[in-house]
């Protein structure tokens, strides 16, 4: 399968939308509504973005995606690629379109001199928690996530 790796613009947009609805109905959570996916879209696709886009394309077809944006360690004293979502269609798992997508982003935080990449897994994801582990990645059973919901 040929797919192509590149940086998300903006007629890439409803493909986008429609891969975070099938990720929110994969996660078990409510989609975004109509008022957040045209922030996230403005936002996305601004002038000083506060996120960027990956999409894994093959044929003008938007078969996957990630979000990222930086975060500053203060220990390392280098930025954090930090990766919110990283997702591929259910049709088209298993072909090797995540493993592009992660070097890639590793590729770009070296690149940009970062010093780590993290993100954080659902704990039932086992499917995608192998992958990690399988990548050399490792989880940080020290840390815990807390959430402060503001809206």
């Amino acid at each position: 399968m040929k797919v192509t790796i590149r940086k998300a613009d903006k007629s890439d947009s409803s493909e986008i939308i429609r891969l975070i609805k099938e990720l929110a109905e994969f996660e078990k959570l409510e989609p975004p509504d109509k008022l957040a996916c045209r922030r996230l879209i403005k936002d996305a696709f601004s002038i000083n973005p506060p996120f960027e886009i990956l999409v894994a394309e093959n044929y003008q077809n938007i078969l996957a995606y990630a979000f990222y944006f930086y975060t500053y360690s203060t220990f390392r004293a280098r930025k954090t690629l930090y990766l919110e979502d990283i997702y591929v269609s259910n049709l088209y798992r298993s072909h090797g379109i995540g493993q592009r997508i992660f070097k890639q982003l590793i590729r770009i935080a070296k690149k940009n001199r970062c010093s780590r990449m993290e993100w954080c897994v659902l704990n039932w994801n086992k499917n995608a928690i192998k992958f990690y582990e399988k990548i050399g990645a490792n989880p940080l059973d020290e840390w815990t996530y807390y959430r402060l919901v503001l809206d």
